[in-house]
């Protein structure tokens, strides 16, 4: 072979080996140009969220990440429609919703409590009270607080004789879901009369909008009961019921108690890309579990190429966000009174992270 064309042949092999080797460092860390993320979803793990934000832009300035919250109905809404790069959401996605979005992934990212909040003048957290009795709140057929299904639990206090103002939210919300799957499981006449779901007919209330709309409303309005997830409740000083749990015990909302209710989640979980509609860790078992706590999802796509304006770039460092919060961003939740994953879960979610492609094409997870 001619000299000239060997040595012509040789660079062009040299180039080609050298833009695989950039095109590797390019995948295997976000470019250094401006990758902004948008999201939307569920309110409920909103503040354990924004912190890792908050920490990733930290360790990434090149990363902008805007998470704008709206209710697990909106965020899942807009995550079938392909209208943002991931979505939040405190109910998995059911069969129907799966169809729509083909090729989506459940990524559990925290476990938090649901608290039932109150506005009762000079009656601090720690009243106590029954599933029973609080689902004949929302049934609105215990209107008063003096009310005796209430005196009786709580003989060491004066209650007032007023009406109770019910606070609910206004819009589809995985809160709102697992709220009422625990009322379905500790009143019969809650399950035949209302049932579950996102958004249900509320039989008496008003509405607020996400967590810290319910939260205000809950903190402006005395004499006011809702449910609000504990991290809302901390940051707005708005009292909390003791509930009482299978073992008898009333039990206040905790890092400690959500934890202990944590800790009963089934081994036999689904993998990421199965069902999670059957998963849940309400009422359970344990002498200081409290009786209303949930994980709640990340969603996001297993091929990330079906997603409108996905670039490989972004595509990295949307895996390589996750990846953070199911690892090191867990530091953040128990400030915020959020259970850590247990092991299983963070294992789980690592092989779902490992499944995430970009045009078939492995993502580099760090």
């Amino acid at each position: 072979m001619n000299a000239k064309y060997t040595i012509v042949i040789a660079i062009v092999a040299i180039a080609i080996i050298a833009g695989a080797v950039v095109a590797y460092t390019y995948l295997s860390s976000p470019a250094a140009e401006t990758v902004t993320l948008n999201a939307s979803g569920a309110t409920f793990p909103k503040p354990f969220l924004d912190a890792t934000i908050v920490e990733y832009n930290s360790m990434h300035s090149n990363v902008e990440i805007n998470y704008a919250g709206g209710g697990s109905g909106q965020g899942r809404t807009d995550f079938i429609n392909k209208v943002v790069d991931f979505a939040g959401s405190d109910a998995a996605l059911t069969d129907e919703q799966r169809a729509q979005a083909t090729g989506s992934l459940h990524i559990p990212e925290t476990i938090g409590a649901i608290t039932v909040a109150y506005n009762i003048p000079n009656i601090g957290t720690g009243l106590k009270l029954s599933g029973e009795v609080v689902a004949n709140i929302f049934l609105g057929t215990v209107t008063n607080w003096n009310d005796p299904s209430i005196t009786t639990l709580n003989p060491d206090l004066t209650l007032p004789n007023h009406e109770i103002a019910v606070v609910h939210r206004s819009e589809g919300s995985g809160t709102t879901d697992w709220f009422t799957k625990y009322l379905s499981i500790v009143s019969e006449p809650w399950g035949t009369m209302v049932g579950a779901g996102t958004t249900v007919e509320w039989p008496t209330g008003v509405g607020g909008s996400g967590n810290s709309g319910v939260a205000a409303l809950i903190d402006q309005t005395e004499y006011s009961i809702g449910y609000i997830e504990l991290a809302y409740a901390l940051e707005n000083d708005v009292t909390v019921a003791a509930l009482q749990n299978p073992a008898g015990n009333f039990v206040l909302p905790s890092l400690e108690s959500t934890t202990a209710a944590a800790q009963s989640l089934p081994s036999d979980l689904p993998t990421g890309s199965e069902s999670w509609a059957d998963v849940y860790i309400l009422n359970t078992d344990g002498a200081q579990a409290y009786p209303i706590v949930t994980p709640t999802y990340i969603l996001v796509y297993q091929d990330l190429s079906v997603v409108p304006d996905m670039t490989i770039t972004k595509a990295t460092v949307l895996v390589q966000y996750l990846w953070y919060i199911v690892h090191d961003g867990q530091a953040l939740a128990a400030p915020l009174e959020y259970a850590a994953l247990p092991t299983n879960l963070v294992t789980l979610n690592e092989a779902t992270l490992n499944s995430i492609t970009f045009n078939g094409e492995s993502i580099p997870t760090s």
